[in-house]
């Protein structure tokens, strides 16, 4: 597969209501099938409404936006993250941008990313 992934490093982004945003890069499992390939990333805390797919400039960038969680008390140790996630695929042109699909369940992302049907086998008959 030559899908292949931008090392991200915890950055800041533009200015967001006058706090910088930082970011931690999602696990992420990616499986061949039939058809294409599936991307599985681990989200932890963050709900479908908090997941931004984009697939711009032969890239798919995969965002996903937690909620911030109160404490009451005060913190004495703290070793979770609870920055934004962020990753950067560089996509195979052999996939067909289009069809990509994805849902998320118990915070792990499941994207499909479809070959384009110019690329897949087929079986030709012969007369």
């Amino acid at each position: 597969m030559s899908m292949v992934s931008q090392p991200e490093r915890e950055a800041p982004q533009a200015q967001q209501n006058e706090q910088t945003r930082y970011y931690t890069t999602p696990l992420v499992n990616i499986r061949a099938t039939d058809d294409g390939y599936e991307l599985m990333a681990e989200m932890p805390g963050v709900s479908k409404e908090g997941v931004e797919i984009t697939v711009e400039n032969g890239q798919l960038t995969l965002m996903g936006h937690r909620r911030p969680v109160q404490v009451s008390g005060r913190r004495i140790y703290r070793e979770r993250r609870e920055h934004d996630f962020r990753r950067v695929y560089e996509l195979d042109p052999s996939l067909d941008a289009s069809r990509v699909s994805a849902k998320i369940d118990q915070g792990v992302l499941t994207v499909r990313l479809p070959k384009a049907e110019a690329v897949k086998p087929r079986r030709i008959a012969v007369e």
